[in-house]
């Protein structure tokens, strides 16, 4: 006798998955048959995902709301797809996608079309990674070309600090001395000394 299960996954523990969880409970799966992970889908490492696939067995339904949920590699979506339909066993429903659903196409020309949607959305998903990553990257670029910087402000120079580097850098006292003066490690000394040289620290 085949049990549904559902698998709901958002990217992170601030994103909510209330929307997941409704579809879920539409399609009649029991609360104790839903698997949820707080986490990226960049690969299939997941508790709840792990725990999963374990309980599935043979002639099983796993409904999943959107293939993006079920990760965002493309290859491993690809090879999870088979591992659980061909190793496993199971049928998986795709429910914004209805010709991704298992039970029916089971003919040749079926598989072939799924195969094909399959392809199409997981790479479309990984693109969309993708693209999301060279817009943080070019947004990053920008803010700093205009001056933004990212991080903790650096902690303001000790007040001897001016003279200290004056004698440090007349080669009167040593790199390590100039630090102790100024309670900071010769490393952080050297770095702010650098900075204040090119007047990025005034």
């Amino acid at each position: 006798m085949s049990t549904n299960y559902g698998y709901i996954r958002v990217s992170s523990y601030d994103q909510n998955e209330d929307r997941q969880v409704i579809v879920m409970k539409k399609m009649q799966i029991p609360s104790k048959n839903l698997y949820t992970d707080k986490q990226s889908g960049k690969n299939f490492d997941r508790p709840q995902y792990k725990k999963l696939l374990r309980k599935l067995k043979a002639d099983d339904v796993l409904y999943i709301k959107s293939i993006d949920r079920l990760g965002r590699n493309y290859s491993e979506i690809l090879e999870q797809w088979r591992y659980l339909t061909k190793i496993k066993k199971i049928d998986i429903v795709v429910l914004d996608m209805p010709l991704l659903d298992t039970r029916i196409g089971k003919d040749l020309m079926g598989t072939f079309l799924s195969d094909i949607v399959l392809q199409v959305l997981s790479f479309a998903a990984e693109n969309e990674r993708n693209n999301i990553r060279q817009r943080q990257a070019e947004g990053i670029a920008a803010a700093k070309a205009k001056g933004i910087r990212f991080g903790r402000p650096p902690k303001p120079l000790p007040a001897n600090f001016h003279a200290v580097y004056q004698k440090w850098k007349a080669g009167k006292i040593t790199g390590i001395t100039a630090a102790k003066e100024c309670c900071m490690p010769l490393t952080s000394f050297r770095y702010r000394a650098n900075q204040y040289e090119k007047g990025v620290i005034l």
